[in-house]
């Protein structure tokens, strides 16, 4: 009984694993798409956080001949073509770089979490932090009218990050997929159509 009960739990990652793709994370972008159109095609991507590549597996099934740039600490776990992936720290890439070089773009995704110490006001706070730092780099990257999908624990800095974001996008919306671990804490921010481009007269 109790080996079925963990397969119930775990059914996103044993259809990740039968359909190919690279985490259960594949169908968490996938609902918030089916559910708040975040994709199509000719849109431009940036991937935050995107080892193993689950969301630039989905991303490039969506937009086609658009283009899809990730970054992340880790090395992807499959070769991509036409995706531009970067190794590096988001705290050290400087936003303005993102966008002169490689934007602007239509959407920012940010799977990103922290390594997590099981505190869970430690961990929630560390997610803030990627959070927090996803969002500004998406109010400098984005083109206006962008879109931003954000992953974050929920503790007591969420509605001071669900605050940010309000002021700067025109909807915002907190989704839970049926994909996440149903005792997991994470929750995501879909926030659309932002107002206006940082650093931009």
């Amino acid at each position: 009984m109790g080996m079925v009960k963990a397969y119930q739990r775990d059914y996103f990652f044993h259809k990740a694993k039968k359909n190919g793709h690279l985490a259960r994370s594949y169908y968490k972008l996938q609902e918030a798409d089916r559910k708040y159109r975040l994709l199509s095609r000719g849109m431009r991507i940036l991937d935050l956080g995107c080892s193993p590549g689950s969301w630039i597996e989905y991303s490039l099934e969506r937009v086609g001949h658009g283009a899809v740039v990730g970054v992340d600490r880790k090395e992807l776990g499959r070769t991509f073509k036409n995706v531009l992936f970067f190794q590096a720290d988001i705290f050290e890439l400087a936003a303005e770089r993102i966008r002169d070089e490689w934007g602007p773009f239509d959407v920012v995704l940010s799977d990103m979490a922290p390594n997590t110490t099981g505190a869970s006001a430690v961990d929630a706070y560390r997610s803030f932090e990627l959070s927090s730092r996803a969002l500004s780099i998406a109010l400098v990257a984005l083109n206006k009218g962008g879109s931003f999908f954000c992953k974050i624990f929920q503790g007591s800095e969420f509605h001071e990050f669900l605050d940010e974001a309000k002021k700067h996008f025109a909807k915002v919306n907190v989704f839970k997929p049926d994909s996440s671990k149903k005792n997991s804490r994470e929750v995501f921010v879909v926030a659309k159509g932002l107002r206006s481009v940082e650093g931009e007269s």
